[in-house]
């Protein structure tokens, strides 16, 4: 007989996955982690209950378990579910009183209890350490959850419930709108099987484009999910992968929402969305309007407002975040009247959002219809053998587009990425920043920040012997006119070292990370303070990195040393572009990727609680009492040395208007603002 699978209904008591995650993954298995039953059971019915998810109740030993309980008690002690003296049932062993059962407390450890009590319990939570495991565990470590029809059976792992490859839109036709899963009428089924990641998006190399699917890793599992405690539902966490709209996954690594989940008690959401042609194409016709991958970015924002509270998630406490492209998504979606109407988050952090002169200008100020069609269709017309419909109507152009092969549409050179003005998802030419919004949308709280050397991977090619500093930035894609006025300014001069070539690339990349990364970044915050665009703003500069994006060898890793034979962090090398997402993300080691020094094991701690503080209160500054009830004395004492991370002031005056990370953390004032000035980019720009 095959067993059913359980549920927090079928168990009778909310599933609280509770794991001390100090994010270091050389030891993670070696902690355990339990399941909290809430609900009241003896003894006798606490064991029946941990039964029903394959596991006995909580042993009492292990390395960490002292520790790890002293802390786990305290926060939950912290949240107001429980009291010092509040008892759960844990595994019974010889040094219990015979006839009586094990209980633990916080102010008293673990000790005896009559077995006919009825107490919370502990449940053992052996599912294994598999870091970012792309295939189902075992079905003794399968759960299910429901939302109105719908039934989810998902898994967990060592540090959380997991439900991948969920379909959160109906089946769509090439270049129509996504609508939420089981809204159209549509045949969709009402038994989800999330256990493996679904296909991604059509790009390069590999997808499909059957691809609209989210992952969802989650801490807690509600009873009642038709009518969930509201009080007890987490913040929600979505990201948005980058990839320059014609790549990428939620389903990557690096993103996993596991560690956050379990370090941070947060759902974390990572979804897919349609890239290039498929998800941006635009036809003067009326009718492909574009902007197909942010639509379903807001279909996924959706399904997300439907069916989060049944995986244990606040939908009105969802903050979107993404990096890049993804960053650019995030500024659009809160430019997007649609987005903003409906209150789909009520926060937003953008890594490295893009904006500024050549490659960057069109992630922030967007092209109308027919700029994005004289700037793409012609050569993709050509290059999928359309090209008699050249000078054909809009209409016989999307009937020959339509029977393309997806790979050929992707793989055009002027494959159209663009985010445009198609009248509905967005309507201006960039994000308003004159002040707030007229409409009765709540204002999101927003986080904008970069990495120090941004721009390195949007520089050009590496010099060439003899190449000057003229030669190398127009390759940036600027006039010659516009270069000549850079080099003579002297703002941004061509260090002396002993690499002629790393010193020209050196003064390359600082125009490139000031003209396209943080010169509108900084004046986007300003402005939003300033004008009261949004809730709150802050910004941050990230100036360590690891693995970032390096389409140009040997510019983003610092080189191995014999005391730090994984890269030496404080030799010169480029903080570059997505060199923030192992820490922002917390899985930095998940890879078997080595922390370089202690202070990569902190940032990554700091990162984490900075975004998830974030996500729970809007405000990166953690409370301090939760601080302390989760035993995060790291990250607790590099944020007290640095202070807090204030919001931006609106008078231009804070002085600590921006947050360098990096250990130690440090409050700055706007960085490069004469330079920013020069290139036309002043810290006004907005105004």
């Amino acid at each position: 007989m095959v067993q059913a699978v359980p549920s927090a209904a079928s168990i009778g008591s909310d599933l609280t996955f509770l794991f001390q995650n100090d994010l270091n993954w050389t030891t993670a298995p070696d902690h355990n982690g339990t399941i909290l039953l809430s609900t009241p059971l003896t003894n006798a019915n606490a064991l029946a209950a941990c039964t029903q998810l394959n596991e006995p109740l909580l042993q009492t030993n292990g390395t960490y378990f002292a520790s790890d309980m002293s802390y786990l008690l305290s926060y939950l002690a912290y949240l107001g579910d429980s009291s010092a003296t509040q008892q759960y049932w844990v595994a019974t062993n010889a040094s219990i009183t015979a006839g009586e059962c094990a209980v633990i407390s916080q102010n008293a450890g673990v000790q005896s209890a009559s077995c006919d009590e009825t107490l919370p319990a502990f449940c053992a939570q052996s599912a294994p350490y598999e870091p970012n495991t792309e295939t189902d565990m075992s079905s003794a470590y399968y759960v299910e959850t429901t939302s109105g029809d719908y039934t989810f059976t998902g898994t967990r792992d060592h540090l959380s419930f997991r439900f991948i490859g969920i379909p959160y839109a109906d089946p769509f036709e090439r270049w129509t709108y996504s609508s939420v899963y089981g809204t159209t009428g549509a045949s969709v089924s009402t038994n989800i099987t999330a256990l493996e990641y679904g296909s991604p998006c059509t790009q390069i190399g590999y997808g499909s484009e059957d691809c609209l699917y989210l992952n969802i890793q989650t801490p807690y599992l509600p009873e009642d999910t038709a009518s969930p405690d509201a009080t007890k539902l987490r913040p929600v966490l979505f990201w948005i992968h980058g990839g320059a709209y014609t790549s990428g996954e939620g389903s990557d690594g690096i993103f996993d929402g596991g560690n956050r989940a379990s370090r941070s008690d947060v759902v974390t959401v990572t979804i897919n969305y349609r890239l290039s042609t498929l998800g941006f194409l635009a036809l003067e016709d009326g009718v492909a309007n574009g902007n197909y991958g942010l639509a379903d970015q807001i279909t996924a924002l959706r399904w997300v407002q439907s069916h989060i509270a049944a995986f244990g998630g606040d939908a009105s406490r969802v903050t979107i975040h993404g990096q890049s492209a993804g960053a650019g998504s995030v500024r659009a979606l809160l430019a997007s009247p649609v987005a903003r109407g409906e209150n789909l988050f009520a926060g937003a952090i953008a890594q490295s959002n893009l904006a500024g002169f050549g490659y960057a200008d069109t992630y922030s100020n967007y092209y109308t219809i027919p700029q994005e069609y004289n700037v793409s269709i012609p050569g993709l017309l050509e290059y999928v053998g359309c090209a008699n419909y050249v000078d054909a109507s809009a209409a016989e152009q999307l009937e020959c587009l339509q029977g393309a092969n997806a790979t050929a549409l992707v793989n055009a050179p002027t494959a159209p990425r663009y985010v445009v003005v198609d009248g509905t998802y967005i309507t201006t030419p960039q994000l308003e920043l004159s002040g707030p919004t007229t409409s009765t949308a709540t204002l999101p709280h927003v986080i904008f920040g970069w990495m120090r050397d941004d721009g390195a991977d949007f520089a050009g090619a590496w010099p060439y012997s003899g190449e000057t500093s003229a030669e190398s930035i127009i390759g940036i894609g600027l006039t010659e006119n516009q270069t000549t006025m850079i080099v003579d300014s002297g703002y941004f001069e061509v260090p002396t070292g002993t690499n002629y070539t790393w010193d020209i690339f050196n003064a390359t990349s600082h125009v490139a990370t000031d003209g396209e990364f943080r010169c509108l970044d900084q004046a986007t915050m300003y402005a939003a303070a300033k004008n009261g665009v949004f809730a709150s703003a802050r910004a941050y500069e990230f100036d360590r990195s690891y693995m970032g994006y390096e389409p140009l060898a040997d510019t983003c890793f610092p080189p191995a040393t014999t005391e730090y034979p994984y890269g030496d962090p404080y030799a010169p090398y480029f903080r570059c572009h997505s060199g923030d997402l192992y820490f922002t993300a917390g899985t930095l080691g998940q890879s078997a990727l080595h922390f370089r020094d202690d202070a990569d094991w902190t940032l990554s701690q700091v990162a984490v609680d900075y975004w998830t503080s974030f996500a729970r209160t809007f405000d990166p500054n953690p409370d301090p009492a939760y601080m302390v009830a989760r035993g995060y004395e790291n990250s607790a004492a590099a944020m007290s040395a640095a202070g807090p991370w204030d919001a931006v002031s609106a008078t231009g005056e804070g002085g600590t208007d921006l947050m360098l990370l990096d250990i130690p953390l440090k409050a700055s004032t706007w960085l490069e603002t004469e330079q920013c000035d020069y290139l036309g980019y002043g810290i006004d720009y907005y105004l």
